[in-house]
């Protein structure tokens, strides 16, 4: 009985949350381990699901650099990066498109859809979503089809929220020529929330969120404010991968995203304890 009435005091906390977030969109950066690890893919694809069942609006935005990886070398093609960004020539981004939008995306939308949600698969160029230009290096490097957003069209988002169905997006743009362009990952789910003004957007990594030793878990920073975030920058305490984490944070809260959080994939049901419980996981980026 007392573990009944245990799982009865989780709902009654969740219950605000729930109220809270009815009708609301929130975007999900899902990379790390949650894409790896068989236990923590089934949690992570049954907390999105249970987040659309219970009113909330769902959008996953995905990576998948290690598939990419994976498949230049069976294809003995070179993996090379620039300031951290991918070389993605004529054949890399080939084979780029084909990873993120083929397997990678189709396996998410799989996961997803045993786990009893309704999902589409969707990359940039679907619909126009996101459209893209070169980047450009003040040194002048060429790093080839490696794009920075410039527009995100998001009706093919609404229309697919608003029939009940959970979209799933590749991180590839288009432009108005039909070009190819590889985003990062982290960078596209900051423009999608921003463009969506929505509620929340919520990072999956492999670390706990932001440490001031990356080697202590116990150095959590719980709440970071943008006005913190240059100094820890210098500091070397946010670099990294985490920069373009930080910097989407900082680009959706300007654009009217209520809060942005950087949580620890690894934890089994990470979403529901950031979402559904008082205490929440991670770091709280806000301004």
């Amino acid at each position: 009985m007392e573990a009944v009435i245990q799982k009865a005091s989780v709902l009654v906390e969740a219950l605000p949350y729930i109220r809270k977030f009815e009708g609301k969109t929130v975007v999900v950066k899902y990379g790390g381990s949650a894409m790896t690890d068989p236990r923590i893919r089934t949690s992570t694809a049954e907390d999105v699901v249970l987040m659309k069942y219970v009113g909330m609006n769902p959008i996953v935005v995905h990576g998948g650099g290690p598939a990419i990886n994976g498949m230049l070398k069976r294809l003995a093609l070179e993996s090379k990066f620039h300031q951290g960004r991918r070389i993605t020539d004529d054949a890399a981004i080939e084979v780029v498109e084909m990873v993120l939008a083929g397997s990678v995306n189709k396996d998410i939308v799989t996961l997803l859809n045993q786990a009893g949600g309704q999902a589409v698969g969707l990359s940039g160029k679907d619909a126009n979503l996101l459209h893209a230009s070169k980047i450009v290096f003040e040194d002048g490097s060429d790093i080839g089809h490696v794009g920075q957003i410039v527009n995100v069209h998001v009706r093919i988002l609404n229309v697919l929220c608003a029939a009940g169905i959970i979209p799933v997006i590749a991180p590839i743009a288009t432009d108005s020529e039909g070009g190819t362009w590889n985003i990062n990952a982290d960078t596209a789910a900051g423009e999608v929330a921003a463009a969506l003004q929505a509620e929340k957007l919520v990072f999956l990594t492999d670390t706990p969120g932001v440490l001031r030793d990356k080697d202590d878990p116990d150095t959590l920073i719980h709440h970071l404010r943008c006005g913190e975030l240059a100094q820890l920058t210098r500091e070397g305490i946010v670099a990294g991968g985490m920069i373009p984490k930080i910097d989407a944070c900082i680009k959706a809260l300007d654009s009217g995203v209520s809060r942005t959080h950087i949580i620890d994939g690894r934890v089994p049901h990470a979403l529901l304890l950031e979402f559904f419980t008082d205490k929440g996981l991670g770091t709280l980026v806000t301004l």
